[in-house]
């Protein structure tokens, strides 16, 4: 036996996985991750070798709705999922999608995605990461599934709120330490869709079609960084086709560009009722068949476990031999893999439920993803608006459902049963104390699946006439509205019918500001959405949804207490028609209802509006401060560079005001003259810099290679050419502070 190998197996019986630390303090010169490896690939091929035809069939489909059998005979513990990507979801009954009616389910809500990557920080990230798995551990989960990093295609997504806004680059730096940070507790993280699951209208069979380029260039890099950086245990399939094949059995995607060319080591997860076909299944590189005979959200069976696609037909299939051993051993071998890095890693730690630390954790997050869009003075006599003055108001009104709406319930399989939800007005209450008025303004109706409540017009004419009435008496208007949960709104199972927002807002903030044109508008929502007030509003901020703590959350940055740092990670068109996916006809947004053709091709978000020069109402990157910040001319360590060498950016940034804040400093890359057309310019680095007052940090980026490659769908691989490049340093995608010049040569 050679010496790798007893390692690894000595590994193993000192309990395995954790155990292989103490290998390495004698065995200096055999890598951690091989023996890590070594010694989990035994345990794995050594209960494989135990098995049944019948055992290792019953570990490729579902047994319950969020579980998967184990091998009872063998000690092998059954493999638990939940959703997320926001908080662990209450518990589900075993055969149906009623709640459980547990009374120790209760979570901590986190931030939304798109409020987490709006933070372009990593570092959150991974305690994002760290936190939820902590939280599902605690709940004996071994699988999270999440995160979702579809990219922001169009603002009428019904998910986009659950995913990591429209770059590629800036996703995969986020999901990385999200997936580690999860994973650290011995859950696995699940990441999602896999792939081109970039709108709700017809998920469940619509045939996406695009070229090569835009395929590897943007949706991707995600998924890539995911498998290749973050080493995630599982993936889940989307539920649209792709190219024909339907995409948690899709050849070409699972078999060719995840498990060949990434060499991912885990699980295919079907999305729940993603699988339509046994011999796809079996043959494209699915593992782990979920939920079928359901729609993924409300729909259930008569069917039982035993005739799913990979339950009895398979086993029927290899009986009459025609299926290969080989092919189940390998599925059998993954989802082994998966159980033995989640529930029997008996030294993963005991996790933690609904904490105060978790609490802090969501506050934090929630504080530096928050965008302040706007802060003008209402005329030049006085202060911009915000951070609020409290000595300068008796009234206060806060106007919205908003603000008293829990944004935690609702929106599909990210709804959560809470432990404690503060709202806006509360947070304000507790602030502002009886100063604080309130008006609801409009009315939403009720979460649902399966369509929206009716909404009575006389109703919300009164509540609209009320809130006017109280805006014309008050010192301040801080309204609290945007999107919610709904059905047609930020919500899984259907996309938004229109990029304004619903129940009259528009209307209502209108006739606000002309009640009282001291207004702060802030909008609660994981999408962009039009703005036809703009102008006339001095005040607006993007507020997210941001879990439990958002009442204390969006109180501390209103009030100055915290300072905004948020910057958008995905830009805002004025008008829908100015973004990429609806610039072509309907086959491109939303299709035929049988296919769609991505025909903006690479030209996504800041990409489009950036190359093709269409103003937006606010760009991506974007995001103001309490505080004024300056950059120093930008340096080079030289004008050229060859092959593998790098180049080192040096940026001195600045704090030119009086308090302490958070500042983005955005690196663009463009090409001169490429083979193939490509973007004016592209988000290659990126960094945030906490400075206090005054104060002056020299910031560093290196420069390589591979930020210069695009993908050439002429020679199927990635390409860099000999030219010249342009850096900028950026605050946003449309607004560039220098730039400077290099060359490349291979």
């Amino acid at each position: 036996m050679n010496k790798l190998k007893m390692m690894a197996l000595s590994a193993t019986m000192m309990g395995g996985i954790s155990a292989v630390g103490q290998a390495q303090t004698a065995h200096q010169e055999v890598p951690v991750y091989l023996q890590v490896n070594a010694a989990l690939s035994l345990r794995v091929e050594d209960a494989l070798s135990r098995m049944t035809l019948e055992e290792k069939v019953a570990l490729c489909h579902a047994q319950s709705k969020f579980s998967v059998a184990g091998v009872k005979r063998l000690g092998i513990p059954e493999l638990w999922m939940s959703d997320g990507p926001h908080g662990v979801r209450e518990e589900i009954s075993w055969d149906s999608w009623a709640p459980s009616g547990c009374t120790n389910d209760s979570c901590t809500a986190f931030p939304a995605l798109t409020c987490l990557v709006a933070t372009w920080e990593p570092a959150l990230a991974h305690k994002y990461g760290q936190a939820l798995g902590e939280e599902a551990r605690y709940r004996n989960k071994s699988v999270i599934l999440a995160p979702g990093v579809n990219i922001y295609r169009t603002p009428l997504n019904g998910r986009n709120f659950e995913y990591l806004g429209e770059d590629p680059y800036l996703a995969a730096q986020m999901v990385v330490p999200y997936i580690q940070g999860v994973q650290s507790n011995g859950v696995a993280a699940c990441v999602k869709h896999y792939i081109l699951n970039n709108q709700e209208l017809w998920r469940g069979h619509i045939d996406v079609d695009l070229s090569d380029r835009a395929l590897h260039e943007i949706y991707l890099p995600p998924f890539k960084a995911a498998v290749e950086k973050g080493n995630v245990w599982s993936l889940m399939g989307s539920y649209n086709k792709v190219r024909g094949q339907h995409a948690c059995h899709n050849d070409f995607l699972l078999n060719k560009i995840l498990k060949h060319d990434w060499q991912f080591d885990g699980a295919v997860i079907t999305d729940w009722g993603g699988c339509h076909d046994t011999d796809q299944a079996v043959n494209n590189g699915l593992d782990i068949e979920m939920g079928t005979y359901t729609n993924g959200l409300t729909t259930e069976s008569n069917f039982p476990y035993s005739a799913y696609y990979l339950a009895d037909p398979y086993l029927k299939g290899l009986r009459d031999g025609k299926y290969s051993i080989e092919g189940l051993n390998d599925k059998a071998r993954r989802v082994l893999r998966l159980i033995m890095r989640t529930a029997m890693n008996t030294n993963r730690p005991w996790g933690s439920l609904a904490t105060k630390s978790h609490a802090q954790v969501d506050y934090e997050i929630g504080v530096a993803g928050v965008v302040l869009l706007k802060n003008d003075a209402v005329d030049k006599h006085t202060a911009a608006l915000l951070p609020i003055d409290a000595s300068k108001y008796n009234r206060i009104l806060v106007v919205g459902e908003n603000a008293t709406r829990r944004l935690t319930e609702g929106g599909g399989s990210s709804a959560l049963k809470v432990k404690k939800e503060f709202s806006p007005l509360e947070g304000l209450q507790e602030l502002y104390g009886d100063k604080i008025i309130y008006a609801q303004g409009y009315e939403s109706g009720r979460p649902s699946y399966e369509g929206q409540d009716a909404i009575d017009p006389k109703c919300q004419q009164r509540l609209h006439d009320e809130a006017i009435a109280k805006a014309k008496e008050a010192d301040l208007v801080l309204y609290f509205g945007g999107l919610n949960k709904n059905h047609f709104q930020d919500c899984e199972g259907a996309d938004r019918k229109t990029y304004h927002m619903s129940f009259g807002q528009d209307e209502l903030i209108a006739d606000l500001q002309q009640a009282n044109e001291h207004i702060v508008v802030t909008l609660l929502s994981g999408n962009a959405v039009a703005m036809p007030w703009v102008k006339q509003i001095p005040a607006i901020v993007q507020g997210w949804y941001t879990g439990s703590e958002a009442g204390h959350v969006l109180a501390a940055v209103l009030s100055g207490k915290e300072n905004p740092s948020g910057h958008l990670p995905f830009s805002f068109p004025k008008t829908l028609s100015d973004c990429s996916a609806h610039s072509f006809d309907a086959l491109s947004y939303p299709g035929d209802s049988i296919h769609e053709k991505y025909e903006e091709g690479i030209y996504v978000g800041y990409r489009w509006y950036t190359t093709k020069k269409i103003a937006t109402l606010f760009p991506f990157g974007y995001g103001l401060s309490y505080t004024t910040f300056k950059y120093g001319a930008p340096r080079l360590s030289a004008r050229k560079f060859v092959g593998n060498d790098k180049l080192i950016l040096s940026v001195p940034v600045e704090n030119t005001g009086d308090r302490a804040g958070k500042m983005l400093v955005q690196i663009y890359l463009g090409q001169q003259h490429p083979h193939l057309d490509r973007p004016i310019r592209e988000l290659k680095h990126f960094k945030q810099v906490s400075l206090e007052a005054g104060e002056t940090k020299q910031v560093e980026f290196s420069i390589s290679a591979d930020d210069l490659k695009y993908y050439d769908d002429q020679i199927h691989d990635w390409r860099v050419d000999n030219d010249q490049f342009t850096v900028y340093v950026a605050r946003s995608s449309e607004d560039m502070v220098s730039k400077l010049t290099f060359h490349y040569k291979n």
